[in-house]
């Protein structure tokens, strides 16, 4: 039996971490060999790539039809304090441990191997099938300049070079490439919401003070149309819009899952995570508060599913206001997004999938890097997933491809409620071993309370994305909603069953072995000293 003694961060006391089978050394520094290369400014803005995206220039205007503004307004607020839970659970971890593998890794060295080793795989498929989702939806989007049918075999061709050469050339074209896209979404954002604050008040062409009518009549709330009582009925409205923001906000951990190449990791993480609150509720409270006073949710144009800017909320508030200058910006925004998105959805699962193999969780040849530290075998072979995108453009398959799409939508929310557990296990050792987790570089004082705000709600997620199936049933529907969870169950038991894991006590949990220590990892900070290293210091 592999015993390690550790001295007690708090009291200096002899703590005695046991691990049951030297097949779970955590000692994988010498098989990790990708290299910190993502700066601070980097860190931030795919901090805020994960918060604006297309839920928020497209799926808001599904929301506002759905539940109507005060509904899609509340459905996203709670959606984001779970959100906010989540990456606050991950981050305080990925402080502790700055290594490669993020929460599948997490999972498996203070929960239960075999809980790692599912949540990886579960993670994995989920992010690699969502590149050519939205590889898919990039080309759709082309379509708002070229609607020639006959051209979208060469613009998925286009997109899945460029997604999976952003990829292949390394973690530092993959920063400056989140850095460019984020930075126009972010100023996309900015300037919308100034000119629906402009036209709301009278600013517009037609000079109509918009204010808060649209609250009265149609409405606050929507109805759903599945039972006949009003109240139940609204509940049920914005039911679907939680589940709905939920999808939108997802992807907000890829920040931490990026710690491993990150310069000053435990500094630069923390910093974007305290930033992200604010960010959710400027950028996404304030978008979705200001399309709920400019657009009713009973406008036909949000019944539109043309998948480009047409649909956008935005575009429809502004047209009906006399603004027609914004259609193809905010088209040219979405497509970012859609192209960010590809690229991080490669990213994420090409480093899980790294991570399971250096922990004998997966192939070992997925290990292998280059010399720039490049995980070039787990890149290449997410980047096969990409080639589905080519599944949309024949009809034929298009169903099949929806269809095994739509098998994954839970593993994002599985994946939060790992990172959720996972932490509650960490906060139990961190305590029973004697660590004063007020000392980590990033600590909330809300835990371990959050960690349970966040495994209550991602728990409801899972088991209620797909409740309006029982109101009328559809086998095909009710697979698609629910088939990931045995999915995720025969993972978990089978891996148990084959290795007999078990799960970890608090004393023996291992927070030491292979994880780097902070003179290891930080270097000491740079003062800025010009007015654009100043700005750029409040900014990032």
């Amino acid at each position: 039996m592999d015993k390690r003694w550790q001295a007690s961060k708090s009291s200096q006391e002899i703590v005695e971490t046991v691990a049951s089978d030297d097949r779970y050394d955590f000692d994988f520094h010498d098989l990790d060999r990708v290299q910190r290369r993502l700066k601070q400014r980097h860190v931030q803005m795919i901090a805020i790539a994960g918060t604006i995206g297309t839920g928020l220039f497209l799926g808001s205007g599904n929301a506002l039809q759905v539940a109507g503004p005060l509904g899609a307004l509340l459905a996203y607020g709670l959606v984001g304090t779970v959100a906010y839970s989540s990456l606050c659970c991950i981050a305080e971890m990925t402080t502790w441990a700055p290594i490669s593998g993020t929460f599948p890794h997490y999972a498996a060295r203070w929960v239960d191997p075999a809980l790692g080793f599912a949540v990886g795989w579960n993670y994995f498929y989920s992010n690699a099938v969502s590149v050519p989702v939205e590889i898919s939806a990039a080309v759709i989007l082309m379509t708002f300049w070229d609607s020639n049918t006959n051209h979208a075999a060469i613009y998925t061709a286009i997109i899945v070079i460029l997604v999976c050469a952003i990829n292949i050339f390394g973690v530092r074209y993959f920063g400056e490439s989140e850095f460019l896209f984020s930075s126009f979404k972010l100023i996309l954002i900015v300037v919308l919401l100034i000119s629906g604050l402009i036209v709301d008040i009278g600013g517009g062409p037609s000079h109509e003070v918009i204010g808060f009518k649209f609250w009265i009549n149609p409405g606050a709330v929507n109805r759903a149309h599945l039972v006949t009582d009003l109240g139940a009925d609204r509940f049920l409205a914005i039911l679907n819009v939680i589940i709905q923001a939920a999808f939108s906000f997802q992807g907000m951990e890829l920040v931490c899952i990026a710690a491993s190449e990150t310069e000053n990791p435990r500094r630069n993480i923390a910093k974007a995570v305290r930033r992200v609150f604010y960010r959710i509720v400027v950028f996404y409270m304030l978008g979705i508060l200001m399309i709920g006073v400019l657009v009713p949710f009973n406008n036909p144009a949000l019944l539109s599913r043309v998948g480009t800017a047409a649909q956008s909320p935005f575009v429809i508030a502004l047209n009906s206001a006399g603004v027609k200058a914004f259609p193809h910006l905010v088209n040219a925004g979405i497509l970012t997004s859609a192209l960010s998105a590809a690229s991080s959805f490669l990213f994420a699962s090409s480093r899980v999938l790294y991570g399971l193999s250096i922990r004998g969780q997966a192939p070992k040849w997925l290990a292998q890097t280059t010399k720039q530290g490049l995980p070039i075998a787990s890149v290449l072979t997410t980047s096969v997933f990409a080639l589905m995108a080519f599944m949309t453009v024949s009809a034929g398959v298009e169903t099949v491809f929806n269809w095994f799409v739509n098998v994954s939508t839970t593993g994002g929310f599985i994946g939060w409620f790992s990172i959720n557990l996972t932490y509650v296990f960490f906060h139990r050792g961190m305590t029973a071993q004697g660590y004063e987790l007020k000392k980590n570089v990033y600590n909330n004082p809300l835990q371990p309370y959050l960690a349970y705000w966040g495994m209550g709600w991602t728990l409801f997620f899972v088991f209620m994305n797909g409740y309006a199936v029982f109101f009328k049933f559809n086998t095909s529907l009710f697979l698609t909603a629910y088939v990931n969870i045995p999915i995720f169950a025969a993972l978990y038991f089978g891996y148990k069953w084959m290795y007999r894991t078990r799960i970890w006590k608090p004393l023996e949990m291992d927070f030491i072995t292979g994880i780097p220590t902070i003179e290891e990892t930080e270097m000491p900070p740079e003062p800025p000293v010009t007015f654009l290293e100043k700005v750029g210091d409040v900014l990032f």
